[in-house]
């Protein structure tokens, strides 16, 4: 069936008209949640990358990673943790 019919073509009868909102609240959970694994993401690159491991990786890891890529990770998952605890004291 149609979305702008009023009426259904088959049996004449009226459907109602629903409203769904354009995105669910969470109260900010799935943003928590979503800054805690960046956070520990960035951890696992860190320890890994930078040869804290006793395990050596079969790759050489360019040295951007250990000085760009995980502080940048780690501080967009604080950002996402933030911005969580925000839409949750907002609702």
């Amino acid at each position: 069936m149609l979305a702008q019919l009023s009426r259904c073509p088959h049996c004449r009868e009226d459907v109602p008209k629903v409203h769904l909102a354009s995105r669910p609240r969470t109260g900010g959970r799935l943003e928590i949640r979503r800054g805690l694994l960046y956070m520990l993401l960035a951890g696992v690159i860190q320890y890994f990358a930078a040869g804290y491991s006793p395990l050596t990786l079969p790759v050489q890891v360019p040295s951007l990673v250990t000085a760009y890529l995980s502080p940048v990770v780690f501080v967009s998952g604080v950002g996402l943790l933030l911005y969580g605890f925000y839409l949750r004291a907002k609702s």
